[in-house]
């Protein structure tokens, strides 16, 4: 079990997790072209359609990728996987303010 869990870590810190930041980037991307764009077209008069549509799709691309991940931390949560890399917000609670912090 302990090979498996390993794989699959591997597989989602290289493979996985580029793969969303890329998709999330090409997102962002092609919301703010078409911003830019609709922008432009709004001093020559009416806006194209195509502007809109691409403000709508790079907005419906960074909320799948999002929902990826977050449907990946579900996963990873509920069958008790543990990534090695990954954001582990349990150790918070650990974390102590230094002497002197808050002037004390």
């Amino acid at each position: 079990m302990q090979a498996i869990s390993g794989l699959l870590d591997r597989f989602v810190t290289y493979i996985i997790d580029p793969a969303i930041l890329l998709v999330f980037t090409a997102g962002f991307f092609l919301f703010m072209w078409g911003l830019v764009m609709f922008m432009i077209h709004l001093n020559s008069g009416e806006p194209k359609q195509e502007d809109k549509d691409h403000i709508l799709w790079g907005l419906v691309g960074m909320l799948v990728m999002v929902a990826v991940w977050g449907i990946i931390g579900l996963l990873e949560n509920t069958f008790g996987i543990g990534r090695v890399g990954g954001f582990d917000i349990g150790r918070i609670e650990n974390v102590a303010p230094p002497p002197n912090f808050f002037g004390n």
